[in-house]
């Protein structure tokens, strides 16, 4: 069931949101099987984005992937991707000569992925700062003037994609927010959630705008979230989950020292005899107590405890959906409005020897997509290529065929949204 508009509570801002709109009454846009592309491929320094040759096409994954790789994508069983652009290239001042050329080049790749017979989310995905960059989710988040400069941004994207059709184009306006989970965090972010959905409404008005809760853009974030504070129904509202880490996030550096120690484990846990799991659990045991800060051997104990059964691990999987499908039935938002936006399992960590077979992974992508659809909500798995690529590794190299081989075969999606 459509939920009735809502207005803001501030009209002026409520003007600006709606200005030149017309009205909708749904998503117009329908996510079913997606699947996200590469955000950069070789990750330029920031003191190179002013080097045309260098930044376009953007994205970068132009370079490498055209129609013909699109096409397998659609013949695969995808019906559309995510397109993660980094906004970082339009706050830059190296950039700035470059930025209008850097977001037609990105409506050209919309038009690529199109041609193909593909639906485009795109996404503009912001990281943190680091050494190759200065402007990250961390300025734009605590920096109230860089905020209106990447408001700016959205706007020029969006008025970018307004040409195309509705039903083949949406835009997500900010990928997993570095907030809070509650309290003066969730309404910050709801404050700012507002500010760029008006942003992008303003100049496209009749494309779907995917949306997320605080926390990362997980379930918990969402949840916290009332719906009705959006005044429009054109809206696909996204979550991630890469529930659970232990399985999901192997080797990983990025999460804390002790993932960072975690490898070597199957999935389901019950793929290899106990032998031989509870010897991979002893040198992970080993690794964290000799590599990781005091306590963490513990903290893996407790996480590998909520997971060492097959109802376990399908319940940690599937708390997430529950959370979300909760949150929809207290709000009426259909479930073909969901998506999740983002899930995987990692293949290989950048800079470690260790591959997650390839059988572990596609066990682990079907059973998440069964949940997704079980539920209704469309999804989009993370990622093309890279440290969780399941087309390519790195450096364009073909990754195992196993997860496309079995998104292949999944039986038709049911028509129409539940």
């Amino acid at each position: 069931m459509a939920r009735p508009r809502r207005i803001f509570k501030n009209a002026a801002f409520a003007a600006l949101a709606f200005a030149s709109a017309e009205p909708v009454h749904a998503a117009t846009f329908e996510a079913g099987r997606g699947i996200n592309l590469d955000q950069w491929v070789t990750w330029p320094d920031e003191s190179r984005w002013d080097d045309a040759e260098i930044m376009l096409p953007f994205p970068e994954w132009r370079k490498s992937i055209g129609k013909e790789g699109l096409k397998r994508l659609k013949d695969a069983g995808f019906d559309f991707v995510r397109i993660p652009a980094d906004p970082s290239v339009l706050l830059s001042d190296k950039s700035a000569a470059l930025r209008v050329r850097l977001i037609a080049s990105l409506a050209d790749s919309v038009r690529l992925v199109n041609a193909a017979g593909l639906k485009s989310i795109v996404d503009l995905h912001l990281i943190p700062a680091g050494s190759n960059r200065a402007i990250g989710m961390s300025q734009v988040m605590k920096d109230p003037a860089m905020f209106d400069r990447y408001l700016d941004a959205v706007r020029g994207v969006a008025r970018a994609m307004s040409a195309f059709d509705p039903a083949m184009v949406a835009i997500e306006p900010m990928n997993e927010p570095v907030t809070g989970c509650e309290g003066g965090e969730q309404k910050a972010w709801e404050d700012r959630m507002l500010r760029l959905f008006a942003a992008a409404r303003s100049s496209a008005t009749r494309l779907t705008v995917v949306l997320s809760g605080s926390c990362w853009g997980g379930a918990q974030g969402l949840a916290a979230i009332d719906p009705a504070i959006v005044p429009d129904d054109n809206i696909i509202w996204s979550f991630h989950s890469y529930a659970p880490y232990l399985i999901t996030s192997q080797g990983a550096t990025w999460i804390d020292d002790m993932i960072s120690q975690v490898w070597g484990l199957p999935y389901p846990l019950d793929a290899v005899a106990k032998s031989e799991l509870d010897a991979t659990v002893a040198e992970i045991r080993e690794r964290i107590g000799a590599n990781s800060s005091y306590g963490k051997v513990a903290y893996f104990d407790k996480l590998l405890a909520e997971i060492d059964t097959p109802e376990k691990m399908r319940a940690q999987i599937a708390k997430p959906f529950e959370t979300v499908a909760a949150w929809a039935q207290r709000h009426g938002v259909e479930r073909g409005d969901i998506l999740l936006g983002e899930f995987g399992v990692i293949r290989q960590e950048y800079g470690k020897d260790h591959i997650v077979p390839a059988a572990y992974r596609a066990a682990f992508y079907r059973d998440v997509i069964g949940l997704a659809e079980d539920y209704g909500f469309g999804w989009s798995l993370w990622s093309y290529g890279g440290a969780f690529g399941v087309v390519e590794e790195f450096a364009n190299k073909p990754a195992e065929p196993d997860v496309i081989e079995m998104i292949r075969t999944l039986p038709p999606r049911a028509a129409g949204k539940p």
